[in-house]
């Protein structure tokens, strides 16, 4: 990568800029070859020493915006995760509705008692093999990771719950492996202690073959917050009424009407937001 300039990553790390990088990254807005031949090209030749990658990405993002609305939306979505903040409430309630696509049954926020004390526990998911703690480490920071310190905690909470015996589900109460979620990256520490100790870890690119990135592309359960057509204080209004997903916004059109959408306005949201559930979800 010698002679390539330097782009700066939101850990502050300085990385050789790479545009096979770049078009794999557009790779999955959909987008033709030749818009993404024209994108790569032209940022390419953009790019300097020093250019943050939040640059990087805005100005592949304005010139996908300019070619299709569902093209950028789908390329927005790891800032659209960040965008389900300020609290981590809302992502629980989306990593929620990914399991329920995958055949569980959820639950948010349910307290167990433990053999010392009680926890509560951001997702319990089941299924007929079981049931799954599931705790979600969202972060609005996008240079920040989950160190091994996470994995150690919450295995200590799971553990505790586990030894004691099951009781509020008659002595049935099957948990193994208990998850941890997060929207950034594991470290490589929390990814080898993890697996030593029998969690699943699920972020936005581990495991390497579904990842959560990976899930949300196969299903097209996309959150609300990647359209590029609803303002920041429209998503926050349609988050406080309960949906999250594109596809909740689909079955409940009306909430468009509450919060003060146009008629036209509200046929442009509803019309990416089919294109983006449809298409997805045939991939």
């Amino acid at each position: 990568m010698a002679g390539h300039p330097k782009i700066v990553k939101a850990s502050g790390e300085r990385v050789p800029f790479s545009a096979v990088k770049l078009r794999k990254s557009l790779s999955h807005s959909g987008a033709p070859v030749d818009l993404m031949d024209t994108i790569v090209e032209k940022v390419t030749r953009e790019v300097y020493e020093g250019m943050p990658t939040s640059e990087i990405y805005n100005r592949a993002f304005a010139l996908l915006r300019a070619y299709r609305e569902t093209c950028a939306s789908r390329y927005k979505l790891k800032q659209a995760i960040y965008e389900l903040g300020p609290t981590g409430f809302p992502f629980e309630r989306f990593i929620s509705a990914v399991l329920n696509h995958s055949g569980f049954k959820t639950q948010i926020n349910r307290s167990y008692r433990g053999k010392c004390v009680s926890h509560e526990i951001d997702v319990v998911a089941t299924n007929d093999k079981g049931t799954r703690l599931i705790e979600c480490k969202y972060h609005s920071d996008p240079g920040k990771k989950c160190d091994v310190k996470v994995p150690l905690y919450i295995h200590s909470r799971f553990e505790d719950v586990l030894q004691n015996g099951g009781a509020e589900t008659g002595g049935h109460f099957v948990f193994k492996p208990g998850w941890v979620v997060t929207n950034t990256r594991f470290t490589g520490d929390a990814q080898k202690y993890g697996t030593c100790v029998g969690l699943y870890l699920l972020s936005w690119n581990y495991p390497a073959n579904n990842s959560l990135k990976q899930r949300i592309d196969r299903s097209g359960l996309y959150p609300i917050t990647v359209s590029p057509l609803l303002s920041a204080k429209e998503k926050q209004l349609l988050l406080e009424r309960g949906p999250v997903l594109c596809s909740e916004v689909l079955k409940k059109s009306h909430l468009l009407d509450e919060i003060g959408i146009s008629k036209s306005r509200k046929q442009r949201i509803l019309k990416e937001f089919r294109q983006l559930c449809t298409v997805n979800s045939s991939q």
